[in-house]
């Protein structure tokens, strides 16, 4: 329970990795409460595992339970409506699987008509007028629009308490708008005061009639402060869609996002359909007749700078004022530069003295140009805006990718993209694409490692998508269309859904462990006990998500359908805890254990003829349950983990080669050592001593030689543990087999033996056949019985190498001669061993040498006197030679002799090992020759015998005896064949995990 626990939360926390992946807007919103919701998990982890236990210890004492308490009456109550539906759960298998998979189906054609948008719109309290002025509009007539919109507004709408307009950009242009461009911010009183409309999506429709009544031919565009700010950030338009139409020439751009404004209109749901105005700019033309300036002596330059001297001005000098100075600026009275007719009369001087009027060298007049000239990525764009209202983004969106698909043609090198809050959206949705399939993925893993079986993995990770049944009807029953929020609502779901599951199936696999065999009476005993836990589980989780879901507050409309998604989905993902797990769970246990039935009128002798018909082959030479059980064994087998520790012991002992002797420190007070003014002199002092440099070195080689073998021994302690098992898993197999052959013959005898009694009964038979028969029996009854002794102690000595907590069953039927061999393996692994031991010999042989060195030896001291004004210090180094050597000449004659004695012994063992293996094959040939006539010969010869004998004793050309004689020799070609199997087998895995004693 406690892995259960420990994997239900953390299920819990990747299902969050999703949020966090989320970036930009979303990202900001959702992951303070991913992160929050991650860290509170972490906390309860620890404190579930360390501080719970204690406390409970502390303050929970055992007392009898009272069974009026008002929540066992509410468990029981709820029991007694549960009971039945289980129970009827049970005995419609079909039809609650059906159920559960027709929801599912309805669920997604739902979610399929639902929409969706990026998040939902929220309440600002306030809106954001902004009317479209034709282009170059000036600031006096933008005053005048914008004042009257004001009046109409504060004058018709009780619900406004305030009205401010904003003209252009400011000192610092955060926000640069152009002098048409202006924002109309209207301030409205709480809805509770309302009397013109029940909503905001009515009042703004309301204001916008009243606007287009005074003030007809003028585009007005609603939204929200900061939803205004957030839209153009996004994609450079204050709508919530932004239609970009990219392309060269403006003049096509321009008519394009018209032919699309007229496309779209009627869309529901597309309100405020503005064009981003690139073009009407009025603007005065000046049109040269080169001719005539050729003819007057002009050139185009000059007339250039006297049209800008006379409009603009130039500067042609400087005025001081004390230190201040000013530049001079020439140019036409105001007067004279207010009208295009100023233009065309200004004269222009001639070279031979002659003044000509403007409008005789150059054609003069109003035209239109482009206001601006707006790129992304360089391409020239036009924006299409709109606001979407009472519908869905997605929606609106979809309808008008249609429209335009079908009825717009954009010339070549023309695009369209969609941007704004979509653009949003489809960000938000590919990146969630790429990150819950992952965090699914890893909730899937994790269930996995929790049960070790991908079947009850699969069972629990059916709650993710039925869960996801609740939170789709949840939200369409509340007319909430998709967003990310409610996707993140999605996601919290997924980690919550898959608890309830682990907690049911690990209490069913409990009560299957006890010994309960009724699949029907397990699962109505773990439902019921479940129930409660199940309940509290999903009924916690749903109440804290309550307020969100019912909230009208500031910022519920976020929070709403996210909330709705966990508790709609909690309320499916339960009813599958409680009625479609338990349903699954018997389907599967069912098919785990069901056996094939042979008929009962089939006649024995057919079904010994079947029997040793097959070859008992079809098994894979990899065999998944033996690596299985060798996995484990290599986990849990306590000779392993002490090999595994003298590895960590030798690597550890490599780190002491450069340990020194102990450091003297010591103190002398000596009345013989006296000073010039005759005063004893105190002396501290340090020594230390150090073999030869090199010594350190040769000692740490030693000490990685015993590493490098104490390896090779683990390896080679891992491969005869490996060969231990796998000899003992196939004899187990071999035994199998026999006990399955023998079983049949059991019941062959059995029937003989009580045909024999009836038949000496009515005197058709004499009495050595009635005791022949009957002998039969009980000798192939206590074969069985012998088997079933021997498979058990077999079993017995494989759990004491796995050395699990869980009891070891062989659940294979097949038996085949193993014919991969891993070659050279484990010789190598021997030879290993051997160079590692001759490495050791041949390093401690350097070592003693190194011994011939001599040792050092540094002190330092620093005596006082209190006579002398200054301190006295001194060292010395010394050199300890080893004079006296016979010892270790001795020492290095031992290790020499070590070594010769170690490579004399080396050649034995590599002589021994390719005289074993040379053995083991000899034995292989000759197990292969009986294996290979039982296949080409045996098992045609066996099945004759038993056909003919079978036709011979029924047509009464064969008594009893030569029946049974028939019957034994089949049987005894199917033995040998199992027995020669079982050898070979034991054999190729000696030469597979060759060990050498």
């Amino acid at each position: 329970m406690m892995n259960s626990a420990i994997f239900g939360q953390l299920i819990i926390l990747i299902v969050f990795i999703p949020i966090l992946s989320l970036s930009g807007v979303e990202g900001k919103m959702f992951k303070p409460m991913a992160m929050t919701f991650s860290f509170a998990l972490i906390g309860a982890m620890l404190l579930c595992f360390t501080y719970v236990p204690v406390a409970a210890s502390l303050f929970l004492k055992p007392q009898e339970e009272n069974p009026k308490s008002i929540s066992n009456r509410l468990i029981n109550k709820l029991n007694s409506w549960y009971l039945p539906v289980i129970t009827w759960a049970l005995s419609n298998t079909k039809k609650v699987l059906y159920g559960a998979v027709g929801l599912l189906f309805l669920a997604v054609g739902l979610f399929s008509t639902m929409g969706g948008e990026f998040i939902p719109t929220l309440d600002e309290g306030d809106f954001v007028i902004q009317p479209v002025l034709k282009t170059g509009t000036s600031l006096s007539k933008t005053i005048e629009t914008t004042t009257k919109i004001e009046k109409i507004i504060l004058n018709n709408f009780p619900e406004v308490t305030q009205v401010v307009s904003r003209i252009g950009a400011a000192e610092v242009p955060t926000d640069p708008m152009s002098m048409e461009e202006s924002d109309i911010i209207v301030k409205l009183k709480p809805k509770s005061e309302w009397v013109s409309a029940n909503s905001k999506d009515e009042l703004a429709d309301k204001i916008k009639a009243a606007i287009e009544e005074k003030i007809p031919n003028m585009e007005i565009e609603f939204t929200q402060p900061i939803e205004m700010r957030f839209n153009e950030l996004i994609s450079g338009s204050r709508s919530d869609v932004a239609i970009k139409i990219f392309g060269e020439d403006l003049n096509v751009l321009a008519k394009k996002a018209r032919e699309i404004e007229k496309a779209i209109k009627n869309v529901e749901g597309a309100s405020d359909i503005i064009i981003e105005k690139t073009e009407g700019l009025p603007q005065m033309m000046v049109d040269y007749d080169r001719s005539k300036i050729a003819r007057y002596g002009l050139n185009i330059a000059d007339l250039n700078e006297m049209i800008a001297l006379g409009f603009a001005g130039k500067t042609v000098g400087n005025v001081f004022e004390g230190e201040k100075r000013f530049d001079m600026v020439i140019r036409l009275d105001k007067a004279n530069r207010s009208d295009i007719e100023d233009l065309r009369n200004l004269y222009v001087s001639t070279p031979n003295g002659e003044q000509i009027p403007l409008n005789e060298l150059a054609s003069i007049e109003y035209t239109e140009g482009p206001a601006k000239i707006s790129r992304d990525n360089t391409n020239r764009r036009i924006i299409v805006g709109i606001n979407v209202r009472n519908r869905d983004l997605q929606s609106v969106v979809d309808d008008m990718k249609k429209i335009i698909d079908t009825k717009i043609d954009l010339p070549t090198g023309y695009r369209v993209t969609y941007g704004g809050q979509f653009e949003n959206l489809q960000s938000a949705k590919a990146r969630l694409l790429i990150a819950v399939p992952i965090a699914l993925f890893l909730i899937f893993i994790l269930l996995h490692f929790a049960f070790g079986s991908i079947k009850e993995a699969l069972m629990v990770y059916s709650a993710i998508p039925l869960s996801a049944v609740g939170g789709v009807l949840f939200l369409w029953m509340r007319d909430l269309p998709f967003s990310i929020s409610a996707g993140v609502g999605f996601i919290a779901l997924f980690g919550i859904a898959v608890l309830n599951g682990i907690v049911l199936i690990e209490h069913f696999k409990e009560l299957k462990h006890s010994g309960m065999k009724d699949i029907n009476e397990l699962i109505l005993k773990g439902t019921t006990d479940r129930l409660r836990p199940v309940l509290l589980t999903a009924a916690a989780a749903a109440l804290g998500f309550l307020p969100m879901a019912i909230s009208s507050g500031a910022g519920a409309e976020v929070q709403r359908p996210l909330a709705t998604v966990v508790i709609g989905g909690l309320i499916t993902a339960t009813l599958l805890t409680m009625i479609v797990l338990p349903i699954l769970f018997k389907v599967f246990d069912e098919k785990e254990f069901k056996k094939p039935k042979f008929k009962k009128h089939v006649n024995g002798t057919f079904i010994l003829l079947f029997l040793l018909g097959t070859s008992f082959g079809f098994a894979q030479e990899n065999n998944a349950e033996l690596d299985s059980i060798m996995a484990q064994a290599l986990q849990n087998n306590k000779l392993v983990k002490a090999g595994q520790l003298q590895i960590d012991k030798a690597n550890a002992n490599v780190k002491t080669a450069y340990s020194f002797d102990k450091t003297s420190v010591y103190y002398s007070y000596d009345q013989n050592n006296l000073a010039l003014n005759n005063v004893p002199l105190k002396v501290f002092g340090v020594q230390q001593s150090f073999a030869f440099p090199t010594v350190y070195g040769a000692q740490k080689k030693v000490y990685k030689a015993e590493l490098e073998s104490q390896k090779a021994s683990f390896e080679l302690q891992k491969n005869k543990l490996k060969l231990e098992v796998s000899k003992v898993y196939h004899q187990i197999v071999y035994v199998q087999h026999q006990e399955k052959l023998f079983k049949y013959l059991d019941s062959l005898y059995q029937n003989f033996s009580k045909a024999s009694d009836r038949r000496f009964e009515l005197g058709e038979t004499n009495y050595l056949e009635k005791i022949t028969a009957e002998a039969k029996f009980r000798q192939i009854r206590t074969k069985l019985s012998q088997l079933d002794k021997e498979k058990t102690a077999q079993v017995e000595v494989l759990q004491a190498l796995v050395q699990s907590e869980e009891k070891i069953s062989i659940k294979t039927n097949e038996i085949k001669p193993i014919n991969t061999i891993l070659k050279d393996s484990s010789k190598e692994l021997y030879s290993v061993y051997l160079e590692s031991l001759t490495k050791k010999y041949k390093s401690n042989e350097k070592l003693q040498k190194q011994n011939w060195l001599p040792d050092l030896n540094v002190e330092y001291f620093q005596g006082r006197n209190n006579g002398l004004s200054q301190s006295l210090y001194g060292f010395q180094v010394g050199v300890a030679i080893p004079i006296l050597f016979n010892g270790n000449v001795a020492k290095s004659k031992v290790a020499k002799l070590e070594s010769q004695a170690w490579e004399e012994q080396k050649q034995h063992e590599l002589i021994k090992i390719e005289t074993y293996i040379n053995q083991k094959k000899s034995e292989l040939e000759q197990y292969n020759q009986a294996i290979e006539y039982y296949n080409q010969y045996g098992k045609k010869v066996s099945q004759e015998i038993i056909k003919v004998a079978n036709m011979s004793y029924q047509h009464g050309e064969i008594d009893f005896f030569q029946f049974i004689q028939s019957l034994e020799n089949a049987t005894t070609i199917q033995v040998d064949y199992l027995e020669a199997v079982n050898q070979y087998n034991q054999t190729q895995l000696d030469l597979q995990y060759i060990n050498v004693q």
